[in-house]
């Protein structure tokens, strides 16, 4: 059995799960989620808990049934509490200020970039040089912040641009002068 696979998934308070044939269904008062499952794997909700369970022992099934288990207890977590990254800009006139919609952007180009904002995700800017990204689907919040960091990810020589808090980015040393 699988060590993440076979623990059960607890239910938190003011969330609601149900089975159907090929997903699962995650309430809370965040948000809603669903989770595909896959033919071989099975979920049950017994007792305020999620269990799941394979039916064969084959290389794929294996796979899947710790897989299925991380989904759902993800999605449980996000509807009940949601999920954050923190992106920080450094580089000197690198800001960021959020406009309706959109994020604008100033990363050292000769434009402002614009970062339209999607559905069921929040970014709030503090002091314009730090980001929150937040949301309920883990996978949503860390795709938004993975295509911010992109619009100017870290120079390796100066530092400057967009990165996650705490990142650390290993410097190169510059050329050499003539000698």
């Amino acid at each position: 059995m699988s060590w993440i696979g076979r623990k059960p998934v607890t239910i938190a308070k003011g969330a609601r799960v149900s089975v159907a044939d090929a997903a699962v269904a995650i309430e809370g008062p965040k948000g809603r989620l669903s989770v595909a499952i896959p033919q071989g794997i099975a979920v049950r909700v017994d007792d305020g808990s999620v269990i799941v369970e394979r039916g064969l022992d084959n290389k794929r099934e294996k796979a899947l049934h710790g897989l299925v288990r991380s989904l759902v207890a993800n999605a449980v977590a996000g509807v009940t509490t949601g999920f954050t990254k923190e992106l920080e800009i450094q580089g000197i006139g690198y800001k960021a200020q959020v406009e309706g919609k959109d994020v604008v952007l100033s990363l050292g180009y000769s434009h402002p970039v614009r970062f339209p904002i999607p559905s069921g995700i929040q970014i709030s800017v503090e002091k314009q040089v730090k980001m929150v990204v937040s949301g309920f689907d883990k996978q949503a919040v860390g795709q938004v912040a993975a295509d911010l960091r992109s619009l100017r990810p870290p120079d390796v020589y100066k530092g400057k641009g967009v990165r996650y808090v705490g990142e650390v980015v290993r410097k190169k040393v510059g050329k050499t002068g003539a000698k």
